[in-house]
């Protein structure tokens, strides 16, 4: 098995990559069907109006997550990770006026953003949660073509027999193709020890057996450099995150109080937790205005990583790009591990496999960069999932808001908690990590859908809000 550490943290927009991101994907990758895609096309037919239905969660939260406008802009030829946040606004304006979709290099058809685009609330699709219906009819009205998708999770898309495939263990990139192929975390600590390599190590080598070794330390330099710029974007900005909630962006004011206790040198004990947790919401706070953010390993649960590696770089001097790339390997070692055999997909286990997956990683990382061993990355992950089991995605209002941005923090200090445990240990457990994801896989199969991102159940039901339409 393997899974590219750019599979896990992709560079996109927010706020969701299951419901942003994925829905963008599928409708950019719609086009490129009906213009190049081997269909059974009647003779003479020609297309001329194209139709879309999101179903199950994508309806439930769709609009608090963007996701109809990420339809459009898919349908318009964007890409999440070019894509300008800033000219987004103008794009989705023209389509209204317009109702044309009109692509450099593709033939115009006719879509009225009002009409066309569909939040079908009594079906869900069969393959997955997050399921999309794209059609396209010709000027008389008969369906020419119509194709499913499902957002599968942290960016990721597939479309019906695709999705079997995955579902069947058939992965798209064969395990021959890289030296250490561990598909769950016992081969991953055997090949550790039969190498005498490191996790990074190995997962280093699995990488560059793909795209080289140069092109591996840019494009890690770059998932990194778009951390970090979140990072800094969301402590620079304030006044209130859009969606109606009337929630108030704080990491600016509470970063400038922590810098200036730092100049004073007053370091009280609580530091620790409170520049991890600025870390994390100036991120999720980000991601929640729409920003470009990286999939770590969803736009959900993007501010853990940065966070603890911020952390890390902010109370360890001489750190190196080596360090931040040994930490990354690591973090995606572990996130494919999860992805493999459990899920990422808030919409599929709840929020365990969205915070609960990036604490593991982040545990893991910090844990290899601090000098652990590969069974006290693996003690780190495994503490860092386990204490979020059970935790379901109850978004109030459908937005990425209430309670995903604290959310963000506490994972962040749980994930530096579990990486200190596990270092003052030897790597000797009784949970092994492959249990633990195991038990999420299960927790999540038996939770009900109400508690998987519809806004259903929880505190979205549970909480009072009087939201204005922006």
């Amino acid at each position: 098995m393997f899974l590219s550490l750019f599979e896990l943290f992709k560079i996109g927009i927010g706020p969701s990559s299951s419901h942003t991101m994925g829905p963008m994907v599928a409708a950019r990758r719609f086009l490129f069907e009906l213009r190049d895609g081997d269909w059974p096309r009647p003779s003479s037919a020609e297309v001329d109006r194209l139709r879309v239905s999101l179903h199950g969660s994508l309806a439930f939260t769709g609009k608090g997550h963007g996701s109809d406008r990420a339809i459009l802009l898919g349908l318009m030829g964007c890409e999440p990770d070019t894509l300008d946040p800033d000219a987004a606004p103008g794009l989705i304006e023209k389509l209204h006026e317009t109702k044309t979709i009109d692509v450099k290099e593709f033939p115009s058809w006719s879509f009225d953003p009002v009409s066309d685009l569909k939040f079908d609330y009594t079906e869900t699709l069969p393959g997955h949660a997050n399921g999309m219906r794209f059609e396209a009819y010709d000027a008389q009205g008969i369906l020419l073509l119509r194709q499913i998708y499902y957002s599968i999770g942290g960016g990721f898309v597939a479309e019906s027999m695709e999705l079997e495939r995955l579902n069947a263990g058939l992965e798209p990139t064969s395990s021959s193709t890289v030296p250490y192929p561990f598909q769950n975390a016992a081969e991953m600590l055997q090949m550790a020890a039969d190498s005498g390599l490191t996790i990074a190590q190995m997962k280093r080598a699995n990488e560059e057996a793909q795209r080289g070794s140069h092109t591996l330390a840019r494009d890690i330099a770059a998932v990194w450099k778009a951390m970090r710029e979140c990072v800094e974007r969301g402590l620079s900005q304030e006044g209130e995150l859009p969606g109606g909630l009337q929630v108030r962006r704080r990491a600016k004011s509470i970063h400038q109080n922590l810098q200036d206790k730092w100049s004073r040198n007053e370091l009280g004990p609580l530091s620790a937790n409170e520049w991890l947790s600025v870390f994390a919401i100036a991120v999720n706070e980000e991601n929640a205005a729409g920003g470009k953010v990286v999939t770590a390993p969803t736009n959900g649960a993007a501010g853990v990583i940065p966070a603890v590696l911020s952390y890390y770089l902010k109370f360890n001097a001489g750190v190196s790009p080596a360090d931040i790339e040994d930490f990354l390997l690591t973090a995606a070692a572990v996130g494919g591990i999860v992805k493999h055999n459990a899920s990422i997909s808030g919409a599929e286990v709840g929020c365990q496999g969205e915070v609960g997956s990036a604490a593991a990683m982040a545990a893991a990382g910090l844990t290899a960069v601090m000098g652990g061993t590969p069974q006290q990355v693996e003690n780190a992950a495994e503490i860092a999932l386990e204490h979020h089991l059970g935790m379901t995605c109850d978004p109030v209002a459908g937005l990425v808001q209430i309670p995903c941005i604290e959310r963000n923090a506490l994972g962040a200090v749980k994930a530096v908690t579990a990486a200190t445990l596990a270092l003052h240990g030897d790597g000797e457990h009784h949970v092994s990590l492959d249990a633990c994801i195991e038990t999420m896989r299960q927790t999540g199969h038996d939770m009900s859908a109400n508690y998987k991102e519809t806004s259903q159940a929880g505190l979205a039901a549970n909480v009072t809000v009087n939201v204005i339409e922006c």
